[in-house]
């Protein structure tokens, strides 16, 4: 029988879905200038053809400043190596991970850059090879063919208005007058840059996952990573800016400065975007390459190309948006079974202890 203390409490606390939606009301806003960030690159990239690794260099240098001067690794509790070392190395794949991002983002468009980030998930398929039991392979291995499809239907273009098959179904009178940005037709070996930048952006999560058990020790990790990544970067950026290409040569002499290209990427491209993240990891459970992740994601997707007039089919880029959230449902159905089990347990355990709480041994 439950006691009358214990029915208050349950009548006064709010519904956890109520108090979780200021959080996820800051995860959708953070994504939401995240991607506005990414399209304004992108169109400062078609304006001016500009270099992305430089553009790269400039935006991460200064976000790398920011986040040694908030975190302060050196303060407090000493780093160990194990700790630092494995940091240091994820800093050269998150470099690695942000030029191949950046060439996608230039060849492929927004769209495709941003939705093939989530190829990360095929990691999820790996551990269960690895480590899973095999009564669950056949979802991973299903998992991984809906996603692989996903991104080869973007890769020929369905998100597109232009190459989509579902144009004639959302055609409108003024489209043909409409100064739309026409995006090229692509196969899936020009997807497979952003599709590596993708997995590479999962694997550095992981990385970070397994150095940093505590929150702020995670937040002083990712400090040492971007600046690391910072390093690792710099000789690049170098080499591209003397070598360059002749076409980027000769846009170089008169390129226009965008703040706003800038300043957004630097603020929620890299700051606050990570904080975001940080926040629904911890206290909404929800990781990067998730269906919700992707959902909140498409939406913005859908905004910004409505508002920058892109080459845009609404039908196809949903129907690639279902695949690939279906493709990833099931490549992680077995991480997220485990931690909703495991979850389920604690807060279990949490009631049991609350009853033992309630009705103390007389002394």
């Amino acid at each position: 029988m439950m006691s009358p203390n214990r029915v208050s409490e349950d009548r006064g606390s709010p519904p956890h879905n109520f108090r979780h939606t200021p959080l996820q009301i800051i995860h959708i806003v953070a994504n939401f200038m995240r991607i506005w960030s990414i399209y304004s690159m992108y169109r400062y990239f078609l304006q001016t053809g500009a270099s992305v690794v430089l553009f790269l260099f400039a935006c991460l240098a200064p976000a790398s400043v920011l986040f040694l001067i908030l975190q302060k690794p050196w303060k407090g509790r000493p780093l160990s190596n194990t700790q630092v070392v494995p940091s240091i190395i994820n800093g050269g794949i998150t470099a690695l991970y942000l030029v191949l991002w950046g060439k996608g983002l230039k060849s492929c468009g927004p769209v495709r850059a941003i939705l093939a980030e989530y190829s990360g998930a095929v990691l999820g398929v790996l551990s269960a090879v690895l480590y899973g039991r095999r009564s669950h392979m056949w979802k991973k291995i299903g998992g991984l063919i809906a996603m692989l499809a996903s991104l080869y239907l973007l890769s020929e273009g369905w998100a597109t208005a232009t190459y989509s098959p579902f144009y004639i179904l959302t055609q409108t009178v003024d489209d043909s007058e409409a100064q739309i940005q026409t995006e090229p037709g692509l196969g899936l070996k020009q997807m497979l840059v952003p599709i590596i930048a993708g997995i590479l952006s999962a694997l550095r999560r992981v990385i970070a996952r397994r150095v940093s058990i505590k929150n702020q020790l995670k937040r002083r990790l990712h400090a040492l990573t971007i600046a690391s990544a910072t390093c690792f970067m710099f000789p690049i950026a170098m080499w591209d800016m003397i070598i360059g290409s002749p076409s980027e040569s000769d846009s170089n002499q008169k390129l226009p400065f965008s703040a706003w290209a800038f300043l957004s990427t630097i603020l929620f491209g890299n700051i606050v975007i990570f904080y975001a993240d940080s926040i629904a990891e911890e206290r909404l459970h929800m990781v990067f390459s998730s269906p919700r992740h992707l959902a909140a994601a498409g939406a913005c997707i859908i905004t910004m190309e409505i508002v920058y007039k892109m080459d845009f089919s609404l039908t196809g880029f949903m129907i690639c948006c279902l695949i690939l959230g279906f493709g990833i449902h099931e490549a992680t159905s077995l991480e997220r079974n485990r931690k909703d089990s495991i979850r389920n347990s604690d807060l279990s355990n949490g009631e049991f202890d609350n009853q033992i709480q309630m009705s103390p041994l007389p002394t």
